[in-house]
């Protein structure tokens, strides 16, 4: 640890003694816990919240900054940076008891937020539906690639599809039956520029089932190989058996 940039926290003795002396005035101050195996250094802050993993707190090494990460169902929900001990412990209070994104998104102004954070938090119906608002509105904002947006159109008229978690990768999008990462891919239809053939793969770049001409004929395939199980999507994440 860098004494320079941390000479609070040295003098503590450690990022948990520190945060801990930082929460005392507060009338329940969280609960520190161990942090995550891969961010050594780490210190977690419990929370009692269906879902919500304790929010991770570490340093930096190139200067003084404590980041936080909080996730939630296998999702990013939340993150940021501060120099601040005392910004850290006010997040770290209001996602330990359940303050929702909306309110934290008003009163943490360090904290940035997964773009359909909110909705995460009303569940894995209201997040499917999200973020296909959310590619519905990039299509529109890319018109040069009209492959792009008549494959969200077609995709999103059919409910098997629309049911499921739709991300892009490098343009392909693909169809999972859970919310959080690792998403569970079921089926990905990748679109070509200038009129190209559609591609229905197993997984995103693997397993090709096929190419046609056009996206209804792309998305009528891909219900072809689509699993009768596959979706409604769920909360977090699945493995996959296959």
């Amino acid at each position: 640890m860098n004494s320079e940039f941390y000479p609070d926290v040295v003098a503590a003795g450690g990022l948990a003694a520190a945060l801990e002396q930082s929460a005392a005035g507060l009338g329940e101050p969280p609960l520190f816990v161990p942090g995550r195996k891969d961010i050594p250094g780490s210190v977690g802050i419990a929370t009692t919240t269906p879902a919500r993993l304790p929010l991770v707190v570490f340093q930096r090494t190139e200067n003084r900054a404590f980041q936080v990460l909080g996730r939630a169902g296998g999702v990013e929900i939340v993150s940021g940076v501060t120099r601040n001990l005392e910004d850290v412990v006010e997040a770290g209070a209001a996602w330990s008891t359940g303050v929702t994104v909306a309110r934290m998104r008003e009163t943490l102004r360090f904290l940035e937020f997964d773009p359909i954070a909110e909705a995460h938090e009303r569940g894995p119906a209201a997040a499917v539906a999200a973020q296909w608002d959310l590619l519905r509105e990039k299509a529109v904002g890319t018109p040069r690639f009209s492959e792009f947006g008549s494959l969200i159109e077609a995709a999103h008229a059919e409910p098997r599809l629309r049911q499921l978690f739709p991300f892009i990768s490098h343009w392909t999008i693909a169809f999972s039956s859970c919310t959080g990462r690792p998403y569970r891919e079921e089926i990905a239809i990748s679109p070509q520029y200038g009129g190209g053939p559609y591609i229905v793969l197993r997984h995103t770049n693997t397993g090709v089932y096929g190419e046609v001409r056009n996206a209804a004929e792309a998305v009528a395939l891909a219900l072809d190989h689509l699993s009768d199980s596959a979706g409604p999507a769920v909360a977090g994440f699945i493995g996959r058996s296959d």
